[in-house]
């Protein structure tokens, strides 16, 4: 009789509040693709190493010995673009000169010597003496398959010194033969005259011409509307440089450069956090960038690249010794 009194009872209780009742176990939705890879790019661009086959390769060598290494870095560029903006737009460049001559274009790496921009989330860096030797271990490889001319397009500054010395082992140390791509195409660039008195406006990493060219080259990954005019708080003795600069004067501008944008264990204060609040470096508002101007830019330089590439070509001819 008890333990029907009981069951009894226990019916009319409440239940328990669902808080305090232990979860079921919910076996996870299983993932259902398309039946092709939405991410996947629809084409296939033309000289372009990691889309080739190696068949594909030893065909192209019988046209050309040349090869086009773009030199980049993975680092902020300001809350507008993506951390692989030097990487993705000297890639993009490079791609673009090979649809109008034949030459191979071989990225190795998307990382470089970026130590200053470490304050900013996803900037990585590697030491200049990993990039050089990687590269030229790179390189050998290609050498050893038949390629002979090596030109390196570097879109980031602080990877220039290491670029000029890996330019200079490959000459020096291997039977390859190296240029640094802008300064061998440099002077087949249209230049405006310069107009006495004008002054160019303080514009460098991630600023209005940085942003152009990507806005142009990778426009679904530039962000506009996150973009904002930067705060400069650069050391007082640079930022009085900056007007001569402006006005074109190359001694204020090498003394500026040599200094400016330190890694913090060099004591400098010059990092990229010391002197940008938004990681752009420019006295523009980056949301005045248009893709207009980075399209010009761009034409101008796939251009005298492509000359550059031909009047090689005529003073080496294919198979010369």
């Amino acid at each position: 009789m008890l333990r029907y009194m009981l069951m009894g009872c226990a019916a009319l209780l409440p239940a328990f509040p669902a808080s305090a009742q232990k979860p079921a176990k919910v076996a996870p939705q299983a993932i259902k693709l398309p039946p092709t890879n939405p991410l996947w790019q629809p084409h296939k661009t033309k000289n372009y190493l990691p889309e080739m086959t190696w068949a594909e390769v030893a065909d192209l060598l019988k046209r050309t010995d040349m090869v086009i290494i773009p030199v980049g870095s993975t680092e902020q560029h300001g809350p507008q673009g993506p951390l692989g903006t030097d990487y993705l737009n000297g890639l993009e460049r490079a791609k673009l000169v090979a649809q109008y001559t034949d030459v191979l274009v071989a990225p190795i790496t998307n990382v470089g010597n970026a130590g200053y921009h470490l304050d900013f989330p996803g900037s990585l860096s590697v030491s200049e003496e990993t990039l050089q030797h990687f590269y030229v271990e790179v390189v050998q490889s290609l050498i050893k398959q038949g390629f002979k001319r090596f030109m390196f397009l570097n879109s980031h500054g602080g990877n220039a010194a290491t670029t000029a010395f890996i330019v200079d082992r490959i000459n020096q140390e291997t039977p390859g033969i190296a240029v640094d791509l802008a300064t061998a195409a440099a002077p087949f660039m249209a230049r405006e005259p310069k107009t006495p008195g004008k002054t160019a406006p303080f514009d460098r990493h991630a600023g209005v011409g940085e942003t152009s060219n990507s806005l142009y080259l990778i426009p679904s990954l530039v962000d506009l509307d996150r973009a904002r005019k930067a705060k400069l708080t650069m050391p007082d003795h640079l930022t009085k440089m900056v007007p001569m600069i402006e006005a074109g004067d190359p001694t204020a501008n090498l003394v500026f450069l040599v200094e400016a944008l330190k890694a913090e264990g060099t004591g400098k204060g010059t990092t990229t956090k010391n002197m940008t609040d938004t990681g752009s470096w420019s006295s523009l508002d980056p949301r005045t960038a248009t893709a207009e101007q980075g399209h010009d830019e761009t034409e101008k330089f796939v251009n005298a690249a492509v000359q550059f590439i031909e009047k090689w070509k005529e003073l080496r001819p294919l198979g010369t010794k």
